[in-house]
């Protein structure tokens, strides 16, 4: 088992810290019968904060919260800069280090995931969910299709006129459909896919630079981002556990540098 340590066992640290102190300085109220006219200086940075401290932690872990995005790996869907609304009800709740869920539900296909990143679980990293186990991925020229279905994809955009954001210049701005759910994925015209999969050579069969097949694993998941050649994702290192799942990406908040995109559906 990974043990990770993040935002959230800090504030599960601090939770306990501040508790202790809130305990101990009930205690000593009760001994001395009256509240002093100087605190402690354990009270005003630890005792106080308890209550505000117990909230964001139960609130980041058990409800919902709010990670940036740092990168445009999810482009056209995220944009660098979104703030993310996480629902953690979707999933369950996950417990501080080991990430062990109180399962409320199961990740399904096309969901906008943020988990743990395998390599290193300190860090959450948010991906296309395009896998579910036991599914048989067809990946070609940047598109992707369940078993043999036929690929629907439909072009939105060459990425040149007016309205163009400025990183979609000279980008294929395509609509995805997998099993009836759609979504809006990005391919450089140049690369098209034809980036390695070193990292799920074992359950992949390569026809062509670009063109692959996988089967996924039973309790794992393919996770590709919406930015197909600018993405470091389940090529780059394997298929997702399952129990590094985190929870679903359901809005964008805000964006300081954009305010039309808050709260935008994912």
């Amino acid at each position: 088992m990974q043990i990770g340590f993040s935002i959230n066992e800090m504030l599960f640290l601090a939770t306990l810290v501040t508790g202790a102190a809130w305990v101990a300085w009930r205690f000593k109220l009760r001994r001395l019968g009256a509240e002093p006219v100087k605190k402690p200086w354990w009270v005003h940075f630890g005792a106080e904060l308890f209550i505000v401290v117990a909230l964001m932690f139960t609130c980041r872990v058990a409800v919902a919260d709010w990670p940036r995005v740092p990168s445009g790996s999810m482009e056209p869907t995220l944009r660098v800069g979104d703030y993310l609304l996480v629902n953690h009800f979707a999933y369950g709740p996950r417990l501080p280090f080991t990430n062990t869920a109180i399962e409320t539900g199961r990740p399904q296909r096309g969901d906008v995931v943020v988990f743990r990143f395998p390599p290193d679980v300190s860090q959450f990293y948010v991906k296309r969910l395009i896998g579910l186990p036991g599914d048989v991925v067809n990946f070609d020229s940047g598109v992707v299709r369940i078993g043999d279905a036929p690929a629907q994809v439909q072009l939105l955009s060459d990425g040149s006129g007016a309205g163009v954001a400025d990183e979609d210049r000279g980008q294929w701005l395509l609509r995805e459909t997998l099993e009836g759910r759609s979504h809006d994925i990005k391919v450089n015209p140049f690369v098209q896919g034809r980036m390695p999969i070193g990292a799920l050579a074992e359950h992949c069969t390569q026809q062509r630079a670009g063109a692959w097949r996988c089967t996924v694993p039973p309790g794992q998941y393919l996770m590709l981002g919406d930015n197909r050649d600018n993405s470091m994702d389940s090529r780059a290192w394997g298929f997702l556990p399952h129990e590094q799942v985190y929870g679903k990406a359901v809005r964008v908040l805000f964006n300081f540098s954009d305010w039309s995109r808050a709260w935008m559906p994912l």
